[in-house]
């Protein structure tokens, strides 16, 4: 079951006088968060309205509904931002980070069961699958040359095994 509320920020501090807040966010390009008309605060996932929202640099400042001084802004202080799956247009084979956790992985060649993924590591060049529950932990980077298949809908990774994983 996909998850309707995804976390993709935090807010770390206010920004002006005029309710502004600075958010750190949680996706691949800050660009992301500017996208949505209402993000939801915290795991109530309150509904807030975006009057306006922009990059600056690597952060994001956005404008609520509602905030319109300082005091009222630093209430938001610390607290999560989620957005709604049903808002986010992901272009055709992306997918959200969350929704690969618990994903079993196999063998594209053999069909055996590896594991799943329990951890995905963001690092700098790219993206590393952490696998556990198989016979091994393995560590899978994210590229082309080893996923050779994500199934969301079907709850499966296959990865193309080289010698040395």
């Amino acid at each position: 079951m996909l998850q309707q509320y995804l976390e993709v920020g935090k807010v770390t501090n206010i920004h002006g006088l005029n309710g502004e807040v600075k958010v750190q966010p949680w996706a691949d390009s800050p660009d992301f968060l500017c996208r949505f008309k209402t993000l939801y605060v915290d795991e109530a996932h309150f509904p807030m309205a975006v009057q306006r929202a922009r990059v600056h640099k690597n952060m994001v400042i956005i404008k609520f509904e509602g905030p319109t001084d300082v005091p009222s802004a630093m209430s938001l202080r610390g607290a999560t931002l989620y957005i709604d799956r049903a808002d986010a247009n992901l272009p055709e084979g992306a997918f959200f980070l969350a929704d690969i956790y618990g994903l079993e992985v196999r063998d594209a060649s053999t069909g055996q069961v590896l594991g799943k993924i329990a951890d995905v590591l963001t690092l700098p060049a790219n993206n590393v699958y952490v696998v556990k529950g198989g016979p091994r932990e393995l560590m899978i980077p994210a590229v082309p040359q080893f996923i050779a298949e994500t199934n969301i809908e079907d709850g499966f990774l296959r990865v193309n095994m080289m010698e040395g994983l």
